[in-house]
């Protein structure tokens, strides 16, 4: 496959419909138009990477075509979070002669979503509007998604040279989508009870909440762990944390910034007791609260995080009252760990 070369005209008709594999090079095209070959995901850079991952169903694209059959859209569906079952929401991008009014974006999303409630694979889809202008948070108060989680500076500004819309990281929010509702016993670690309160706010799924007094057992904890050399950031997925945990996460944490990574970020299950002991020892390293993740390891999950540098809060746009409050909320915490 090569890069389209189908002409692009402006103010024609568009359609929104499922991937197709000879959109992939026009797909890959409109990336590279974008953010040059700064994207860091690969699958959206590479036209054969694109379809195979979209035939194998790990990667479900909506595009946005034209007449003559170019595409001037895509946003998809994917799962990056240890549940299976739930997809991000992402990988969205615009032809240049198509923003501003047209309502490409909100369709391309829209349309993942009901691909989503027609797949028995995909339970909730969630996503992570970016915070350096307020166009995607936007979209998701428009079609219900709720914030819940805070992932400070989580982009590198390199990421959006071509366009020149951050001087600094960029930190997003996680909002959820809930197609097939779970019931769920989270444990709430002490210190953050008033967090989890406020980050629950207006959740509908049935959940039972309990204070987090287990102790961790004599195992070896799990993690997966995985290192995005060109964002600088690592995400460490803890789905069970034991008595080798603070030990473990020393070492990682040493071995991760010796590799140039600025930013970790730990997901720690709340479907089990120890996740407060868990949180304490990742308080005492100078770790902060981001939010909750509903169904992140089929039960929810916390992120915990870290950054080696000063976020760019000042950078920082928010839209709507819950965004605002959810991104006080972390800035708060941010600040404590600072002392």
């Amino acid at each position: 496959m090569t890069a389209q070369a189908i002409e692009i005209e402006p103010d024609q008709p568009w359609t929104v419909d499922r991937f197709r594999p000879e959109d992939a090079p026009g797909v890959t095209a409109l990336f590279h138009s974008v953010y040059g070959d700064k994207y860091p995901v690969r699958t959206y850079l590479e036209p054969e990477l694109l379809a195979k991952e979209n035939r194998e169903g790990r990667v479900i694209s909506s595009v946005a075509r034209i007449p003559s059959g170019a595409v001037v859209g895509h946003n998809a569906l994917f799962n990056s979070a240890p549940n299976p079952r739930i997809f991000e929401t992402g990988a969205g991008v615009v032809h240049t002669l198509y923003r501003g009014g047209h309502g490409i974006f909100t369709q391309m999303v829209a349309h993942g979503i009901e691909m989503g409630k027609q797949s028995p694979r995909v339970d909730l889809i969630y996503g992570e509007p970016v915070c350096n202008h307020p166009f995607s948070q936007k979209l998701g108060i428009s079609l219900k998604f709720e914030a819940r989680a805070m992932e400070v500076s989580l982009m590198p500004a390199a990421a959006y040279t071509k366009e020149k819309s951050a001087a600094g990281r960029v930190s997003t929010l996680l909002n959820f989508f809930s197609l097939k509702p779970k019931a769920c016993k989270v444990h709430v670690p002490g210190a953050y009870k008033d967090q989890f309160d406020a980050c629950y706010m207006g959740f509908e799924e049935p959940r039972t909440f309990e204070e987090a007094l287990g102790e961790p057992e004599a195992t070896l904890s799990r993690m997966d762990i995985q290192t995005f050399e060109f964002a600088g950031v690592a995400r460490i997925a803890v789905p069970d944390a034991s008595r080798d945990f603070e030990s473990r996460m020393a070492s990682e944490e040493a071995r991760l910034v010796r590799n140039g990574i600025r930013v970790i970020q730990i997901w720690l299950n709340t479907g089990l007791p120890q996740v407060g002991g868990a949180t304490g020892v990742l308080r005492s390293m100078g770790y902060f609260f981001g939010g909750v993740l509903p169904r992140w390891f089929d039960t929810d999950g916390l992120l915990m995080q870290k950054v080696l540098d000063e976020p760019d809060w000042e950078g920082t746009v928010l839209v709507g009252e819950r965004n605002k409050k959810l991104a006080a909320l972390v800035r708060g915490e941010w600040e404590c760990r600072q002392v």
